[in-house]
C-alpha cells in the first residue's frame, strides 16, 4: 500500500502537470484542491525540487512548477523517490536488493521467483504511466463517466 507522502506527490505532480508551461502553484493552491495538508505539501514539494522534478519562485507570480514535461515524469520515478524499492520483497528489489534472512537458496526460490515478475511487471507499468498519460486516463475517465 502507497503511504500518504507517495500518494501526494502523485496527487502534486498530476495537479502541476495541468499547468501551462511557464504557470507556477502556490502551495495553498495545491494544498486546497488536492486536499493535502499544507505543511506536509511543502516536505513533498521540497523534496520533488530537490530531486530535480519542480522549480519554484519566490515574490509575486511565484510558486512551484515541473521543470520537465509531464512526458518525461513516470510515475515509477516518484514513486521511488517516496517509496524506496517497488519490489514487495527485498530479494527482488533492484536498487535496495537484501537477501531473506530465512533463504536457503535464492535461485530455486518459487516466492522470490514469483515475486520477481510482480516487481518487473509493476515497473514496466509504472514506467509506461509518465504524468502525461495519467492526466488523459483521467480525461477518459471523466467522459465516460457523464
Amino acid at each position: 500500500m502507497l503511504t500518504k507522502k507517495a500518494k501526494y506527490a502523485i496527487k502534486a505532480m498530476i495537479y502541476l502537470s495541468k499547468k501551462k508551461k511557464g504557470e507556477h502553484a502556490l502551495i495553498s493552491e495545491i494544498s486546497e484542491k488536492e486536499r493535502i495538508p499544507k505543511k506536509f505539501l511543502e516536505a513533498i514539494l521540497l523534496d520533488l525540487r530537490k530531486a530535480g522534478y519542480l522549480g519554484s519562485k519566490k515574490g509575486k507570480g511565484g510558486g512551484y512548477y515541473l521543470i520537465k514535461a509531464p512526458e518525461e515524469i513516470n510515475m515509477a520515478d516518484v514513486l521511488r523517490l517516496f517509496e524506496g524499492a517497488i519490489a514487495l520483497v527485498p530479494c527482488v528489489a533492484h536498487k535496495y536488493y537484501e537477501r531473506c534472512d530465512e533463504c536457503v537458496d535464492e535461485e530455486t526460490c518459487a516466492i522470490r521467483e514469483v515475486f520477481r515478475i510482480v516487481r518487473e511487471q509493476t515497473v514496466t507499468i509504472l514506467k509506461e504511466n509518465n504524468f502525461a498519460e495519467v492526466i488523459a486516463k483521467e480525461k477518459k475517465l471523466k467522459r465516460a463517466k457523464k
